[in-house]
């Protein structure tokens, strides 16, 4: 049985502002949206919620337990957009060369970093994602907590700039999401 992932059942999305966010991403139009290392999933569940029959959400982690989560609230509120997945992103994301529009990180990429499994996903998620698709990481600022981790683990922009540009990575804009976090765009 997989490891329990560093930061499984807690979730950065009560400390966003989602209206910020959704100014962010494009969510026009029929499109694939991917949330990677999704945890229970209140990411995908909210962007599913947004784009309805117009596209589709695939949410992935490792933790067994989230995804279930993930799939029964899915079922409860009848979003059948989000295929709710159990794989470890950082060896294979089941889906195609080029064929997500918009990838999701929130508050993962850090964990990643921290257990050594940041490169294998960065390399997924550029074979996936689609040539002019979107990249959209939400991370802490690189504060004191709580909330989040450490403030040695957390990136700032530049770091995060420095960890994604190797893999074909633009930082498009950086906003404020909260008081703690901040989301930055990368195109590729």
């Amino acid at each position: 049985m997989p490891q329990k992932p560093i930061a499984a059942g807690k979730s950065s999305f009560d400390l966003i502002d989602f209206a910020t966010f959704l100014s962010a991403v494009d969510l026009g139009g029929d499109i694939v949206f991917m949330d990677v290392a999704c945890g229970i999933g209140n990411y995908a569940i909210e962007i599913a919620r947004q784009i309805r029959d117009k596209g589709t959400v695939h949410a992935f982690d490792l933790w067994e337990e989230g995804i279930t989560k993930l799939r029964l609230k899915a079922g409860s509120l009848r979003l059948e957009n989000i295929e709710a997945t159990v794989c470890d992103v950082s060896k294979k994301i089941p889906l195609g060369d080029h064929a997500v529009d918009i990838c999701l990180m929130a508050t993962v990429l850090h964990d990643l970093i921290e257990d050594g499994t940041h490169q294998g996903t960065v390399k997924e998620i550029a074979r996936v994602l689609k040539p002019a698709g979107q990249l959209a990481v939400v991370e802490f600022k690189k504060m004191p907590g709580p909330p989040g981790p450490p403030e040695k683990v957390r990136l700032s922009p530049g770091e995060l700039n420095a960890v994604l540009l190797p893999f074909g990575f633009h930082p498009s804009r950086t906003r404020e999401l909260g008081a703690v976090t901040y989301l930055t765009t990368f195109s590729r």
